[in-house]
């Protein structure tokens, strides 16, 4: 008879994830271009409950490369480039077990359509991942995390492009070969289904590139998934070893209600702008379901000779997730735009309008592994507020020591199940820039930065309350997650 897990397996992997264009900076140094997150200015008249997404038109890429005036946080992040050894020491403090973060792939390949790689992007990374491996952790690398080289976007198209493919994999290549035994865990895209919210970071799609932008978004996820097998392909033969994965930011939507039209609605909402991806990187096809989303919205999809085979004989062998909180459909006033959904109800909104749900953490990961049955990784979660330095340089955080508790909580109840996780990895252990609205005022980490929205301040890092809560819950494997300051 199976032994029923009580808890976290020895060896859990516990850290934390960041990434390279929101915490390197150094973006004009040792030779590496230009990439797709260099253009994302700061906005002082942000509206945090509503963060638009961030699109451009080609016209407008040129203008913001040629913006002296703006700020463009992503270029500076907060000087990881010069300052990952005291930072990763910080890591290693609180006892991490695995560090994720990614290489940013215009410092390997400037422009991106190089023969060669640039040597010096690449030694940045050696020192860093023998950093990473000196301090104790599991290196865990993102391929490709939102920073994709700019010429291949405004000179391709981005992956709505089939020449992307190769680009993509003589770079994967590279790395593969560079870092044999070194990085185990390979993650090639980050948040592969995050469309078309970020699908000029994730695919580099500019918004007058077409005109049905959704069919070439959808081709440009085919070329990206055609890539990747390919990649998982490269693997097998450099470094057998290595253990490739995908990565969803989970999307499971909740219905809002008892109606069938809500129910059935959300079970076919949540198919394309969760699952669908998931399927035909796991299960290794594309499922009829999604095809015949395709064939009603006349979206026609362009596949090459050996294709089919490619996915399915290269799968993925772990599902990462990010997960941050949670939304409901409703059949009334939803469109079906993936990742357009209302707020719970229910739930208590952050400034950014991200509500948390610990329940529905247990709920996204149940049903993946139920789903999949193979391993899943927390690549992403926690939560972004506004934190208050005191006079003694004290930073009190119980909001985020509270969130990451109650998902750690329903985490373990995932363990108890059954559920074979990998890692829990927080996102961004030390400040970095938001993704989404290029702040440094959306504070995740244990560890602040001194540095306000526009860079300005001492750079200096403070370690927070939750700083020493997540040591004490690492060292106890999981099992006290509470703390006393």
């Amino acid at each position: 008879m199976k032994q029923l897990p009580t808890g976290f397996k020895d060896g859990f992997l516990w850290g934390g994830a960041v990434a390279a264009c929101q915490i390197e900076g150094a973006y004009d140094v040792d030779g590496r271009g230009l990439s797709s997150s260099d253009i994302h200015a700061y906005d002082k008249n942000l509206n945090r409950a509503n963060v638009k997404e961030r699109g451009d038109t080609l016209a407008g890429i040129y203008r913001r490369i040629e913006d002296k005036e703006s700020y463009y946080p992503k270029r500076y992040g907060i000087d990881f480039y010069h300052t990952y050894k005291s930072d990763l020491a910080l890591m290693k403090e609180m006892g991490f077990k695995a560090f994720r973060t990614s290489v940013s792939w215009s410092r390997i390949f400037p422009n991106g359509d190089e023969l060669e790689p640039n040597e010096k992007g690449l030694e940045f990374y050696d020192h860093l991942i023998d950093e990473i491996i000196k301090d104790g952790m599991e290196p865990i690398m993102t391929m490709s995390h939102y920073d994709i080289p700019l010429h291949l976007i405004t000179e391709y198209g981005g992956f709505g492009n089939k020449k992307m493919i190769d680009f993509f994999v003589r770079y994967a290549k590279v790395l593969l070969e560079r870092y044999k035994g070194k990085v185990k865990y390979w993650i090639v895209c980050n948040q592969v289904n995050l469309l078309p919210t970020v699908s000029f970071g994730s695919l580099g799609l500019y918004d007058d590139e077409a005109d049905n932008m959704e069919e070439l978004m959808y081709q440009a996820v085919h070329n990206q998934f055609v890539a990747s097998a390919k990649v998982v392909e490269l693997a097998k033969k450099i470094d057998p070893e290595a253990v490739m994965g995908t990565m969803l930011a989970d999307g499971t939507l909740y219905p809002k209600s008892c109606n069938p039209e809500d129910i059935v609605g959300t079970l076919k909402k949540n198919r394309m702008q969760q699952y669908f991806f998931s399927d035909v990187q796991l299960r290794g096809e594309y499922p009829i379901y999604a095809l015949r989303y395709f064939k009603e919205k006349n979206i026609d999809l362009k596949f090459e000779e050996g294709d089919e085979e490619l996915l399915k004989n290269n799968k993925m062998q772990f599902l990462a997730i990010s997960y941050y909180s949670s939304y409901v459909f409703n059949h009334e006033t939803d469109d079906g735009t993936p990742f357009k959904a209302e707020k719970n109800p229910y739930l208590k909104p952050t400034p950014w309008e991200w509500r948390a749900d610990p329940l529905g953490f247990y709920n996204c990961l149940s049903q993946l592994w139920d789903r999949y049955e193979i391993p899943l990784m927390i690549a992403e979660n926690g939560l972004g507020a506004l934190d208050t330095v005191e006079d003694d340089g004290s930073i009190h955080d119980p909001y985020r020591i509270e969130y990451l508790q109650q998902h750690i909580e329903q985490l373990k109840e995932c363990v108890k199940d059954g559920v074979d996780i990998l890692a829990y990895l927080s996102w961004g252990p030390i400040d970095i820039v938001s993704s989404s609205s290029a702040e440094m005022s959306k504070r995740y980490g244990y560890i602040y930065v001194d540095l306000d929205d526009l860079g300005q301040g001492t750079g200096k890092r403070l370690k927070k309350d939750s700083f020493y809560w997540y040591k004490h819950v690492i060292e106890t494997n999981g099992e006290d997650l509470n703390w006393n300051s």
